[in-house]
């Protein structure tokens, strides 16, 4: 479903209706009348009316999800509503991923950051100033999820979300690191040999076709596409919380409770994805766990089914 408003708000600025636009573009009264409907209306026809009105057309039209998390999450972000699922998330999603990869900022402080564009630190606590940068980052990176959810995922999404998380920080600043784009290096991981760096191309646009490729998407295909995605490792650093990112926005995307891993289970979630190969249950059983976490934040605002 789309919504007009916009485009109401520009024209009764302009002491005009939807209905001017009618003798003084010539569009058919019955373009209005689907507008009124929420129905979607030819491109040729919004690129009129955005000429006409001096803007683009994404400043005259939003879509509508009929995923309710998802338009709330939106409707939330756009309003600057305080409080709602949309503020708990960022915080909670925020705190957990950031602290599974190291972080010292506590889930306090990262709501200070999130609520004042502020810190509180005690005068012997010390913290990176990258802490700081990257939960600010976790912040846009959780946005672009919800502003691109319904995309198909492609690796120009997956490299922005890389991007995103890990500008400005010292790491954007060194030219081997790659920021926004695959490694350049090899890199260990627990123990374990990742994808080669000249193969991780390969590797990327092989897992990305086959998950593509998939007649239905269910919350067990977005796990393994997580679990594929972490053992090619495609970068230098911040692949988990990348990884993590991509699976809340496929989750949104389709109608999926998404999950979020709490820090104080990282141990359950890495011991998934050292046993993957063999028991895939380990990583699956943790990843609903973390499902039944977010659920538990929709209920508190009541969009739990």
């Amino acid at each position: 479903m789309y919504s007009y408003n916009k485009l109401e708000k520009l024209l009764a600025a302009k002491n005009l209706t939807k209905s001017d636009l009618v003798t003084m573009l010539g569009i058919s009264s019955r373009t209005i009348a689907k507008m009124a409907k929420g129905e979607k209306i030819a491109s040729h026809v919004m690129n009129r009316i955005a000429t006409f009105l001096g803007c683009k057309i994404e400043d005259l039209i939003q879509y509508k999800s009929d995923n309710v998390l998802l338009q709330t999450l939106r409707d939330e972000k756009d309003a600057k509503i305080s409080g709602g699922v949309y503020h708990e998330l960022q915080i909670l999603m925020t705190y957990n991923s950031n602290h599974i990869e190291g972080s010292k900022l506590s889930e306090k402080q990262t709501r200070l950051i999130f609520e004042t564009s502020t810190i509180n630190i005690d005068k012997d606590e010390y913290i990176p100033v990258d802490d700081i940068i990257e939960t600010y980052n976790h912040f846009r990176a959780i946005d672009y999820c919800t502003d691109h959810a319904e995309d198909i995922l492609t690796e120009d999404i997956i490299k922005k979300l890389h991007l995103i998380l890990k500008q400005n920080t010292k790491d954007s600043y060194l030219e081997w690191f790659a920021v926004g784009d695959y490694k350049k290096l090899p890199n260990v991981v627990g123990g374990r040999e990742t994808t080669h760096p000249k193969n991780v191309a390969s590797e990327m646009q092989k897992l990305l076709t086959e998950y593509n490729s998939l007649q239905e998407i269910a919350i067990n295909d977005i796990i393994s596409f997580h679990a594929d995605f972490e053992y090619i490792h495609p970068f230098q650093d911040g692949n988990g919380r990348v990884g993590r990112l991509i699976a809340f926005k496929e989750c949104l995307r389709f109608n999926i409770v998404p999950f979020i891993i709490e820090d104080v289970k990282k141990s359950y979630y890495y011991r998934g994805f050292s046993n993957w190969k063999k028991d895939r249950n380990y990583l699956i059983d943790t990843c609903l766990d973390g499902q039944d976490t977010f659920n538990d934040l929709l209920v508190k605002f009541g969009l739990s089914n």
